[in-house]
């Protein structure tokens, strides 16, 4: 498959390109609409094609290009993506999905009619840690599922785009998509909203202070929780499973799985048991992952996204896991917290 990528910022440098040059897609040009900024990449980069520009349809090379990855500003995904599916390309689109549930509705349809894959960057989900928590899950090791919570601290020091504060609820609009699809790709279904609150910020920010989302699971409506807190001194993203044997979890940012035994009564010999399997197994698993997060080769699961876009559009399905729909319940849990969560203090 020959793609073109769309939006050349840091996520598409630093994750669509070397996980479509992994995938073995053939990368045939790079879009962006800053002027001379996709030809000094493209020359860099050793791709054969470039375009400056904000219209697809504009490309000269068009007859070239079998599919899309799009990586621009949140506000242009919709866009793109209806232009992209309607000149008969596939398409794939960094998250958010779009801005408007109207709008994502009709993008979904539109795939559908035209007969195109859609995919979605749900890319964590595919990371190494998260396929060893998932393959527990799968084999038992955890027991019985008693509760998921995913939490999320932000430093609001760290690299962040300069366009988040100008979404729903600011970061959280660009950020909770990751923290859904892992809730969803580990959560028995059906998934049901019990409840959220959001804490305005306390640095006069669009982007909350805090918030928290409750949800139950499966026939027995097990406990999901997600709490996400902006304002913190780390950034930190774990997702925990705890089941009546162990507890799984993963450390997001640092792609490490740690399973911890049940700790029964909680005396002494226990306890030291449970420091020592948490420190050991975090240690061992930075001499795997830890060279590549140094050296910014850690792909978090993005060569998988791009591999199955591939396989989907090659056999004219949608991708597992990254379609359309996996986009749009995504999408509908984000502004299922911004319609009907209260708001202590006013939305801003």
């Amino acid at each position: 498959m020959r793609i073109a990528a769309v939006g050349l910022g840091w996520v598409t440098l630093h994750r669509h390109v070397p996980a479509i040059r992994a995938s073995r897609i053939q990368l045939v040009g790079l879009v962006d609409r800053r002027a001379g900024h996709a030809a000094q990449l493209a020359a860099k980069l050793r791709v054969p094609r470039s375009h400056e520009g904000e219209r697809l349809a504009g490309i000269p090379w068009l007859d070239e290009v079998d599919a899309f990855s799009i990586g621009t500003h949140p506000h242009s995904h919709g866009a793109l993506v209806r232009e992209a599916l309607q000149l008969g390309r596939h398409v794939i689109t960094e998250k958010p999905f779009t801005l408007d549930l109207d709008e994502a509705e009709a993008l979904v349809r539109l795939a559908h009619e035209r007969a195109r894959s859609l995919a979605i960057v749900h890319n964590f989900q595919f990371a190494r840690s998260m396929r060893r928590l998932q393959e527990d899950l799968q084999r038992g090791r955890l027991g019985e599922l008693r509760f998921i919570h995913a939490r999320q601290l932000g430093n609001p020091r760290r690299r962040l785009p300069d366009w988040h504060e100008e979404l729903p609820l600011g970061l959280f609009y660009d950020e909770s998509p990751h923290m859904f699809y892992l809730i969803r790709a580990l959560a028995p279904p059906p998934l049901v909203f019990v409840g959220a609150e959001v804490h305005s910020s306390t640095l006069g920010k669009v982007t909350p202070a805090w918030i928290a989302a409750h949800y139950a699971a499966g026939p027995k409506r097990i406990p999901v929780k997600l709490d996400m807190a902006f304002e913190a001194p780390l950034s930190e993203w774990h997702v925990s499973v705890a089941g009546e044997r162990a507890l799984g979890d993963v450390d997001v940012f640092r792609d490490i799985y740690v399973r911890l035994p049940n700790d029964g009564a909680h005396t002494a010999w226990p306890v030291l048991r449970t420091s020592f399997a948490a420190t050991a197994s975090h240690w061992l698993q930075h001499l795997v992952s830890g060279p590549a997060h140094l050296a910014g080769r850690l792909v978090y699961g993005n060569d998988e996204v791009f591999r199955r876009f591939a396989a989907a559009a090659s056999s004219g399905t949608q991708p597992e896991g990254i379609g359309p729909e996996d986009a749009l319940a995504v999408m509908r849990m984000q502004h299922e917290v911004i319609d009907r969560a209260p708001h202590p203090g006013g939305l801003r």
